[in-house]
């Protein structure tokens, strides 16, 4: 096949066809990978959650809340960040920060 003689609707044809294939072979390709992989883990008898979880490090630990409204606990803030809004109305009535602290 000569692509120089090909008109631009035969190319973009052709690029279509194209495209198709290779996402197609990179599904299967996919696929056969993923199959294997099950495959080595059955046979060393490894369930694959456990495989896939390995040298993932943990997520981080949640920040503790280190104040809180004391007529509304659900307003917490950790300290860090951006003061809230309850938080900068609390400062503002001449209150001490102290007195959220948890």
């Amino acid at each position: 096949m000569t692509l120089e003689t090909l008109t631009l609707v035969q190319l973009r044809d052709l690029q279509d066809k194209v495209q198709q294939e290779l996402s197609s072979r990179e599904r299967d390709d996919l696929n056969k990978a993923r199959e294997q992989i099950r495959m080595i883990a059955q046979q060393a008898g490894i369930p694959l959650k456990q495989l896939m979880l390995e040298g993932v490090p943990p997520r981080a630990s949640k920040v503790a809340v280190r104040y809180r409204h004391p007529d509304n606990a659900a307003e917490q803030w950790t300290g860090r960040g951006r003061q809230p809004l309850w938080v900068k109305n609390w400062l503002a009535s001449g209150k001490s920060i102290d007195l959220l602290r948890v």
